[in-house]
């Protein structure tokens, strides 16, 4: 498994950032209130990227320290694929919230202080989850066995052509 790249998380928070643009500008032009996450939006981030954190420092630990337990690989990989969606999630939500400050800030009426601090939180909290899984998918390499060789490596023993 490749490791996420920047221009995954770039078009991520691109697509993040236009719909929630978009969606304030929908909202408003039909005459309804923007919208304003709820204040548990963030906290759910944070806890995400603990959550992944946690669950990648036993695999780091199995890695590093010849004394402790073994990780099942597949377990790692697990991790692995959670950490990668964790920071896709964590781009999207972090830049539709930065959508949302940037249609409240083109907007002639000052959007509430409230909603506004909720907002901020959300586009913190999704950097922070973003960070997060980058380590944890960082924390869950394996090394390569031995014995391992890559497709375009020639066998032990081989002539080289």
């Amino acid at each position: 498994m490749r490791r996420t790249n920047a221009v995954s998380l770039l078009v991520a928070a691109l697509l993040g950032g236009g719909a929630g643009f978009l969606l304030d500008h929908v909202l408003t032009a039909s005459g309804r209130a923007t919208f304003a996450p709820s204040l548990m939006l963030p906290v759910l981030l944070v806890l995400l990227g603990a959550l992944v954190l946690a669950l990648a420092w036993p695999v780091r630990r199995s890695v590093r320290d010849p004394e402790a337990p073994r990780v099942d690989p597949f377990r790692a990989l697990r991790i692995a694929v959670l950490a990668k969606a964790s920071s896709i999630v964590g781009a999207v939500v972090g830049a539709a919230a930065l959508g949302l400050l940037l249609y409240g800030a083109t907007r002639p009426v000052a959007p509430a202080l409230g909603s506004v601090g909720t907002t901020i939180a959300c586009a913190i909290a999704g950097a922070l989850l973003v960070a997060a899984a980058l380590l944890a998918e960082h924390l869950c390499t394996l090394p390569k066995d031995p014995d391992e060789r890559d497709p375009d490596e020639p066998a032990a023993g081989a002539e080289p052509r």
